[in-house]
């Protein structure tokens, strides 16, 4: 079992940064060789931000994202961070990170799921 728990969300507004973080734990965390982060907004489906492999040899990011979002390890602590700048209206959605195998950008291939952190950016 792996357990993930997110945290760093907020109410900021448009251009500011936010900084999440996803701690993993469990006994076969690094059996999972890949942390996602995803987000959900209201009334639309989940959406792809943000991968890497633990090692930091495979990183993704959706288009949506490239060039504001940089996501980021901390190996010693198990943590996977999201930094976020220039952030915009339409980032606003529930932030969750979740555990794969593989890469990939397809919420229903990652097997374990945090519950998520709230990021709301007013204009």
């Amino acid at each position: 079992q792996v357990q993930l728990v997110e945290s760093g969300g907020g109410l900021v507004q448009a251009g500011d940064s936010l900084k999440l973080s996803c701690a993993a734990s469990g006994r076969f965390v690094r059996n999972y060789h890949m942390v996602g982060w995803f987000r959900q907004a209201p009334g639309k489906e989940r959406e792809f931000v943000s991968l890497s492999s633990w090692s930091g040899d495979v990183v993704r990011y959706a288009d949506s994202v490239k060039g504001r979002f940089t996501i980021s390890r901390d190996n010693a602590k198990n943590t996977v961070y999201l930094q976020m700048n220039d952030l915009k209206p339409e980032d606003t959605a529930l932030y969750m990170c979740a555990a794969s195998s593989i890469a990939t950008i397809r919420p229903r291939d990652y097997n374990f799921w945090g519950r998520g952190t709230q990021v709301t950016v007013s204009s």
